[in-house]
């Protein structure tokens, strides 16, 4: 039966192991405005620029510039619903435009209608 020294030094460690793959919490404020649109399902399996494949059913998202692993907040202005992201990929493409969002965020954020919306993003966690 292991000793009570030896659990918690595995206690220590393993708790160590969790906080470094947690997402960083930065007091850097990264705040924008501007047009999202969303891309569906013609693009499922397709290598994103990550590396990881396209999935329309997961809660991810295209930025040009922010780290791959960032958390953002993507607010729709036009309604006030929102979701977070995880940014796996780079773009969008086209001018005037801020993110691109998966399927599944543009279903939540009620934007897949129109197309495209005008929204707030935020980071909430930095990689």
């Amino acid at each position: 039966m292991p000793s009570f020294k030896s659990l918690l030094k595995v206690s220590v460690l393993v708790s160590f192991y969790f906080l470094a793959c947690a997402p960083r919490v930065s007091r850097k404020t990264f705040v924008e405005i501007g047009i999202a649109s969303y891309y569906g399902s013609e693009f499922k399996g397709k290598k994103t620029a990550s590396g990881e494949r396209f999935d329309p059913n997961k809660l991810t998202a295209a930025h040009p510039t922010l780290p791959f692993n960032t958390y953002v907040r993507v607010t729709n202005l036009e309604n006030g619903r929102s979701v977070i992201v995880r940014i796996n990929d780079r773009g969008p493409f086209k001018k005037k435009r801020i993110i691109d969002v998966s399927n599944r965020a543009a279903e939540i954020l009620d934007m897949v209608g129109k197309g495209t919306a005008k929204v707030k993003v935020e980071v909430v966690a930095w990689p």
